[in-house]
């Protein structure tokens, strides 16, 4: 994730490898504390949708090969 504060108003965020474990919200989101903790299954088809916000995560690069 890029390296600046956002705001859940946000709802496309494009994430890399390093932010797995997805959950929402992240830690750099300025309302990290909107709603609770969730983590997001997104290795294996590289999109998730936070069921409380309605941010929609995908992951560079796509899904991730091997993972089960």
């Amino acid at each position: 994730m890029q390296n600046q504060a956002n705001n859940n108003k946000q709802r496309q965020i494009e994430i890399t490898a390093d932010d797995l474990p997805l959950h929402c919200p992240m830690p750099s989101m300025l309302l990290w504390n909107s709603h609770p903790r969730v983590f997001l299954p997104i290795e294996d088809t590289g999109e998730a949708l936070c069921p409380y916000c309605g941010t929609r995560y995908t992951l560079q690069g796509g899904a991730v090969a091997g993972h089960h």
